[in-house]
This record gives structure tokens, sequence and C-alpha cells, in this order.
């Protein structure tokens, strides 16, 4: 291949921030039982598939000067510090070694977390089961994790808990237990996390995949703070003060040098600080996946979010089209939750921490029950409704500080809820055909576009129809699931039609008079922001799928650069906040007609799964 004319410019020293990230970390220090150490190699025959560089930069493993193009020495940095493989328990049950020039200098840990598929629910078996965290790295704003998953089978996978013995890493014949990860799970989580990320949306990131010749991948993950809810809720469970102290007073350490919590003088302030925190970062997101039909599976053991209640582990992670209330998720022997149960979830999350911090401020653990009613459990309903209300005026096409003023007002508000609970009705309209299975689980069909609803109706204002026909309005919400059956216009959806678009001309009348502005110039600016927030073609969780499996048919035509930039390309396409492009201007980076036809294939697939799940 021939060298890249930066290869000049940007020799090995230029990646020795890489190094850093050794399989050191203070969480080994500040919880010395929170993991199991595994000695590591370097795997052989992997490639850079893809690598962050906006993310990289902005850890500052890269200069900021650096180009969105992998040198040669980049591409040594990247595989000698990620592509790694654990030396594990059947390894040295078998007597399997390596040459001393393989190996890397540090042992790697897989932690220790709650985890609801193992047998033992106090999380004595569980955590990673094919991960590893490769360190931190100390950036120029913040202090990050790194972790990597598809790197070895270790301990702690359901697989060795449920059959009692140690797995080769890349076993056939075994569920949860293989320890390696997927290149196209590697690929869609690329994807998905920096499409959220854009979007503001808090989650881990994809620093880089490493392909392998057989398909698998290792995925390597960058976040300010890794620990999930379940770093914690284990040592709760287990009833272990000394080391359920140290894992919070480590997470609230990190969130201070990363001047997420302020200092603190007494160490009860720290702890209170953290419920609050907690509270509201859970509060929002459970409204959050609501109303944008984001599927992430909540649950009692804090397992699959990040603390921040950022979204991790993008296996199970789903972006529905409309609002598939019914889809469960098929986890091998017990489904997931449902999208509306991610709130009860959410808020027995925020309890689980009320009862962590009693029980490190007293040495008392009481029972979660009581707890049940404390205030800020209020306070947790409280935002969750309010950030409904924020979500629903915000995807009508409402500037955020337009927003905020009109929630000032109790009437006010009371108006945008009762247009929420209408706009409810519609979204929660189920096929008449019921529950079924799919590939990964079960579902009941949706059959309403709202979004395609809150995108066309101020188009049809503007043009002068001030009130829609029944018809019309259904012809507009109608999806591709429903039948003619589910579409019946009987006199209970009759009466729901009009009272949607009354509330909607209610709430654009209080904003003119909010605004001093005419009724139809809040329409045409809602009307712009609207066609952007309910993007016709939005990716979904099957639309990802298929836009994936394009991406990798046709990778081996692509050179490095531009595969890089229909990354870019695809993920700009799905970024629906008018005020991303307010600080970054929309332009085009594939050149390439080998480039261009992959990212109209890609879109082409999404657009056909826009419904779906």
């Amino acid at each position: 291949m021939k060298a890249l004319k930066h290869d000049k410019l940007f020799t090995a020293s230029t990646y020795t921030r890489f190094d850093s990230i050794n399989g050191l970390h203070p969480l080994k220090k500040a919880v010395p039982e929170g993991f199991v150490d595994y000695a590591a190699r370097i795997r052989p025959n992997g490639q850079v598939f893809y690598f962050n560089f906006d993310l990289a930069r902005d850890m500052g493993l890269i200069p900021a000067e650096h180009p969105n193009e992998l040198s040669n020495e980049l591409k040594k940095a990247i595989l000698r510090t990620f592509s790694l493989q654990i030396i594990n328990e059947w390894d040295i049950e078998h007597g399997i070694t390596y040459p001393s020039k393989d190996m890397k200098p540090h042992a790697y840990m897989a932690t220790r977390y709650l985890q609801i598929q193992h047998p033992n629910k106090q999380g004595k078996t569980s955590g990673d089961g094919r991960s590893i965290w490769n360190g931190y790295f100390k950036g120029r704003n913040a202090w990050w994790d790194v972790s990597s998953c598809g790197t070895g089978a270790t301990c702690l996978s359901p697989a060795t808990a449920i059959e009692g013995r140690f797995f080769k890493t890349g076993a056939k014949d075994v569920s949860y237990g293989t320890g390696l990860a997927d290149l196209d799970g590697g690929i869609s989580s690329a994807l998905m996390s920096d499409i959220f990320h854009r979007n503001g949306i808090a989650t881990e990131r994809n620093l880089c995949v490493i392909a392998y010749p057989d398909r698998s991948a290792v995925i390597v993950r960058a976040g300010k703070n890794l620990l999930r809810p379940a770093h914690l809720f284990l040592w709760l469970k287990q009833n272990r003060h000394h080391e359920l102290k140290a894992a919070v007073d480590y997470y609230i350490e990190r969130q201070v040098k990363n001047k997420e919590f302020p200092n603190f003088e007494h160490a009860h302030q720290a702890y209170d600080h953290l419920t609050q925190f907690i509270c509201e970062k859970f509060a929002k997101a459970a409204a959050f996946f609501e109303m944008e039909y984001i599927f992430c599976w909540m649950d009692w053991d804090g397992d699959n979010i990040l603390s921040d209640a950022g979204i991790i582990d993008y296996g199970s992670v789903r972006q529905f089209g409309l609002f598939h209330s019914e889809y469960r998720y098929d986890d091998v022997d017990k489904y997931s939750t449902s999208i509306n149960e991610q709130r009860k979830h959410a808020r027995y999350t925020v309890q689980t921490y009320l009862q962590i911090v009693e029980f490190i401020k007293t040495g008392h653990k009481s029972n979660i029950k009581l707890f049940n009613h404390h205030e800020t459990l209020v306070k947790f309903d409280q935002i969750f409704e309010q950030h409904k209300d924020y979500m629903l005026l915000y995807k009508m096409g409402f500037e955020p500080k337009l927003i905020e003023y009109f929630l000032a007002d109790d009437i006010r508000v009371e108006w945008a809820r009762e247009f929420r609970q209408v706009y409810r009705y519609f979204e929660k309209a189920k096929a008449k055909r019921g529950k079924y299975r799919i590939n990964d689980g079960i579902t009941w069909d949706a059959i309403f576009c709202l979004r395609d609803m809150l995108r066309e109706l101020p188009k049809r204002y503007l043009n002068g129809e001030h009130m829609l026909s029944h018809k019309d309005f259904i012809e507009i919400l109608l999806s591709d699931y429903a039948s003619n059956r589910d579409i019946a216009h009987y006199r209970k959806r009759k009466e729901k039609t009009r009272q949607f678009q009354t509330l909607y001309w209610q709430i654009v009348s209080i904003a003119a008079d909010l605004l001093n502005k005419e009724e139809k110039a809040v329409l045409i600016a809602m009307s712009k922001r609207s066609e952007l927030i309910n993007r016709h073609d939005r990716i979904t969780g099957d639309g990802l799928i298929h836009a994936t499996e394009r991406l990798m048919r046709s990778q081996k035509n692509l050179s490095n650069k531009e595969l890089h930039n229909l990354f870019l390309d695809f993920v700009e396409q799905q970024v629906l906040v008018p005020e991303y492009f307010k600080k970054v201007d929309p332009h085009q980076h594939v050149r390439s007609t080998a480039a261009k036809k992959v990212l109209q294939g890609m879109l082409k697939v999404v657009k056909s799964h826009r419904e779906g799940i």
C-alpha cells in the first residue's frame, strides 16, 4: 500500500499517548475485589476497520490537527494497544503459552457487576464476560475510561456460571461464553453510538473497530466514566459496606476530576448530590427514551446503562420507527422489559441509590421498600413528566428557549399535558393482528406514525387547511403495518382527530402570543425545524442492521479514507437536532463514485425500514 503523505509528518512519536492505555486503572486500587485480572497478548491478523478520529481528538489521543487518515504508524499504535486477547482460565488449564514478545506487560481487568442473566443474583459470579478494561487516559480536559469487547472468554460470563466450567475463547457450542464479538455488531454500534452522540444523547462512544479474518472483532469503547449502576449494586446485594463505600467514593472522585460534580467539604454532601444527580439523569433519560422510541433494556440489576443514564452495549439497543410498545427482546432464557416499563426501572434505580447512600452513611441496610415514597422519587416523577412535555413541544418544532418559557406557567403546562394525552392515544393504537414472534423477540405492531403528522401538519395548515378531515388526518398517520381492519373510522377516533388538531392550534396560538408574532410566522418556523426533527427516513434497529450489511459487503472496494468519510456522511444524515447544525456546517465528505453508491444504498434501506423495530 502506498504510504500516505502524512506519514512523514506524523511519526511513531506522535502516537506515544496510546502507550499509557496499558491495563493500569485506578479502580483496581480503589476496589481490589471488584475485578478479575487477565494477562493478555497481541492478537495477530487484526485490521483497523474503523477509527473515530473526532473522539480521538476530543480525548487528546491524537493531535488536534491530525487528518482523518490512517497513517501506517497510527495503525500500528491502534493494533498494539487494542488488538488483544486474554489468557483465560481455559488456556491455563490446558497449558497454552505464547511467546513473551506477544505478551503485554500489565494485566487487564474484567470488572465485576450485577447481571440478571446469572443464577446468582448478588453479583458473585457476574461481570465482563467478554470484555476487558484497557485502562484510562488523562486527556486535555477529562479522564477517560477505555474498554474493549470481544477480547476473550472470562470467568464472569453467564456460561461459566451456569455450566460450572471454563471455556475456550471462540468456542462454538455455548451461548454467552465464546468471548468474541461480531464484526457486524461492532460496525452497527460504531454507527449508532455516533448518531446518538451527535444528537445529544448520553452514550459510550466507539473509538475503533478491529476486524479479523473470521469476521470477529474487537470493539473499543470510551467514556469519561464507564461505571454502571451494576458496579455498585453487587456490593449492596452482598451487604458489603466497605466495598460499596469504596466504589461509590471512587465514582464521585472521578466525577469531581471531570468537573461533572463540584468539590464537597463533607462526604455526606457528595452522597446527597449523587442521589439528586442520578434522579435527574434517569428521569430525563426514561422520558427521552419513551418519547423517542428508544429501547434500552433497563432492569433492576443496573447492567445495561451507565451511571449517568448513558447508553452502553448496543447489542440490545433499538430505535423504533413507531411506538412499538409491546416489543420485548428475547435474551435466551427470558424476555426483556418493554419501552413502557423503562420508567419503572429507571425509578427503581434511583430508589436503589437512595438505599445505597443510607447504607453508606449509617452502616445499616434498610429494606428498599422503605424508600417507596421518598421525596427524591416524587421529584423523579415530576422531572419525568416535565421532560415528556418538553420533548413533545420540541418535536412539534419549537425552539428550546420558547419551550422553557411555555412550560413556566401551570396553565400552559395543562394545555401541553392534554395534547400529550391525545398524542399518546394515537401512538398506542395497535394492529388487530396482535402479538407475534420476530427474529430477536416478540412484538405487536403500532399502526400510526406520529412523526409524520408533526412533520406534515404545519405544511398543510400553511397551505390554507385550518382543520383536516378525519380521512386526510388518518392518511398522514397511516403506517405500512395498518390493515383495513385497523383503520376503521369509528366515532371515538374521529373525536380524537378533532381534539388533536384543536389542541395543536391552541398551543400554536399560545406560542404566537408569547413571541408576539402571527400564527403563520410561528408555523413557518415550526415547519422548518420539524422537517429535520421528524425526518422521514429516520434510522431504526432494522434499518441499521441492513445498512451495516451493505457497508460490510462494500468495504473491500473502499480506501480507509473513503470508509471514514462514508461513516461521517451516514451519521450526519441521521442528526435530527437543528441546534447541531448551528455549530457544524453540513457537508458531504464522500466523493468517489463507489463510496457514493454505497451511501445511497445504505440510505435506501434505512428508508425502507423507517417504521420498523
